[in-house]
């Protein structure tokens, strides 16, 4: 079972912020908890225009976190993966940003490679944070400004000085040699379905870096990138660029995610790539 933490940190002028922080975890914690019964279950699954599936589990877990968040009070605006978009939200300051089921395919092959992210969205960057993965009780949780936590342990990025012999959570077939101009070094990767996840892990150590050269939106990243930040990484395109969340746009075209020298030594390959 996971650890959901709370701290009172956040800075004393904006105090519905602390509250919004507690309804997050228990919202997301509740979510989890209604996922799992649908983990495992088979459960009723549909295919999108994009050619992706999605399933009930989805649709339940979005409707249940829209109606906790939002009912929480406040202004707020809501994007989602799974809720028709509002245009709404970009006149909004604060926005909840959610991915239901991040990793579906994981999910629905029972695999507990599957997340549940949330972020709370204030002018284009996220201010507060949990990614969930209740198959294997993983709880990380953020506050802008006052660390990241796992199970209510603070965590850190790794900070190795060179790619050779990192670690990185990436697909394998990204570092084929007719995509780069020049071969990289000797790499281990290790491959999650979930990009949420794949950031958690960065933020909590247990890998060096993950790096993404497909297109990302907002709710795929903006819980996992204040993690990262929070832990003492850094998040961009593979290009550099900062990311920011709740334009009309809701597409990124890639993440690579590191602590501040691994990361400045894979844009210096990143740049090269051909996408």
């Amino acid at each position: 079972m996971s650890t959901r933490h709370h701290t009172s940190a956040l800075s004393a002028r904006d105090t519905c912020l602390d509250a919004d922080l507690k309804l997050l975890i228990d919202a997301v914690g509740e979510a989890g908890d209604l996922a799992m019964t649908f983990f495992g279950h088979a459960p009723r699954t549909e295919t999108k225009p994009d050619g992706t599936s999605v399933s009930e589990a989805d649709f339940a877990v979005d409707a249940l976190l829209k109606e906790r968040l939002i009912s929480g009070g406040g202004s707020y605006g809501w994007l989602s993966e799974e809720s028709e978009d509002n245009l709404d939200r970009l006149g909004k300051s604060r926005v909840w940003v959610v991915d239901p089921i991040d990793g579906t395919r994981a999910f629905l092959k029972g695999k507990p490679e599957w997340t549940i992210s949330a972020a709370l969205v204030e002018d284009g960057r996220p201010r507060l944070a949990a990614v969930f993965n209740p198959a294997t009780g993983e709880f990380y949780q953020a506050a802008r400004g006052s660390g990241a936590f796992l199970n209510g342990t603070r965590i850190a990025v790794p900070e190795p000085v060179q790619l050779e012999g990192c670690r990185l959570a990436a697909s394998a077939a990204q570092f084929r040699p007719g995509r780069w101009d020049r071969p990289w070094p000797e790499i281990e990767t290790v491959w999650v379905n979930s990009i949420a996840y794949r950031l958690a892990l960065v933020a909590a150590g247990k890998c060096d870096g993950t790096v993404s050269l497909s297109g990302k939106s907002d709710w795929d990243v903006a819980a996992a990138h204040l993690l990262v930040d929070e832990a003492g990484g850094v998040v961009t395109t593979h290009r550099g660029q900062p990311l920011v969340y709740n334009r009309e746009n809701t597409r990124h075209s890639s993440i690579v995610s590191a602590g501040p020298a691994l990361h400045a030594a894979l844009i210096e390959r990143t740049l090269h790539a051909t996408i």
